[in-house]
């Protein structure tokens, strides 16, 4: 693979995974739209180690207190901060993961791997978002997050698995409309990536290890040094922004592009 496909790839998995606006179907819709050949599940796994490493990175005083918390938690104990933040990523993290396995044993995964798909996700999820952070109250912070909250985010991830949905926007949305301040609910959704993505590496992994050889050691490595980087000024920039303004920019971007797809598909 050249190194401005991976570039390419990465720039967009690092960009789009952080972002509320779709890196599975940002990656799906590359091949379709420019003719390029599928990167591959060893490609698909690079990109996605490097954002886990960026997001363990930017956020790592919170990750540190949920790996001290774990230690608390298996023997038990939930009394501190750290374990109740270990605890609830974990709770919020099964239904994806049980989710997941369903999608990938039955083969919806690949069904739902269409153009027309992600337009019809892109455009509904979108103005869900938008609906969400216009009537969310700011009342919340993410010390406030309870079993509850982890729990209902919990659920909505599952629907990032139908491509261009967004796993950060669908859990945003849900943080908003539980009442989090948009910086918050960003925050949750961030942390709540590590566990998710650490699962779908794990999954994606086992496809793949048959497929490895040095050339495509050296390609997977590029990728994910552009994945991290991409993440990082991905990462910035939303946090960033939500503090300033809300999520409508990222809303006018999806209802764009979806009903563009939804007509290229239907042509």
């Amino acid at each position: 693979m050249s190194l401005f496909h991976l570039f390419i790839l990465a720039v967009i998995q690092g960009l789009t995974e952080f972002l509320p606006v779709s890196s599975s179907g940002h990656l799906i819709l590359l091949p379709s739209l420019t003719g390029a050949a599928d990167q591959g599940l060893a490609i698909d796994v690079a990109v996605h180690v490097g954002t886990l490493f960026a997001v363990v990175m930017y956020f790592w005083t919170d990750v540190r207190t949920a790996l001290i918390g774990c230690t608390r938690l298996v023997r038990g104990r939930v009394d501190t901060d750290g374990a109740r933040l270990a605890l609830y990523l974990a709770v919020a993290t099964i239904p994806v993961v049980i989710a997941g396995l369903i999608f990938k044993i039955t083969g919806l995964n690949d069904l739902l791997r269409s153009a027309s798909v992600i337009g019809w996700t892109m455009l509904v999820f979108g103005i869900v978002l938008y609906w969400a952070d216009r009537t969310g109250a700011h009342t919340k912070t993410d010390s406030d997050w309870s079993m509850k909250d982890a729990i209902i985010m919990g659920l909505a991830q599952v629907l990032a698995l139908i491509p261009g949905t967004s796993r950060s926007g669908i859990t945003i949305t849900a943080a908003r409309k539980l009442g989090f301040a948009r910086e918050d609910g960003a925050k949750l959704a961030m942390l709540m990536s590590i566990p998710t993505i650490i699962a779908s590496g794990v999954l994606l992994s086992a496809d793949v290890v048959d497929q490895a050889n040095w050339a495509l050691a050296r390609d997977a490595g590029i990728a994910a040094a552009f994945a991290f980087i991409a993440a990082m000024v991905s990462l910035v920039l939303m946090m960033r922004l939500v503090r300033s303004i809300s999520f409508t920019p990222y809303v006018i971007y999806r209802v764009i592009l979806g009903v563009g797809l939804i007509l290229w598909a239907s042509s």
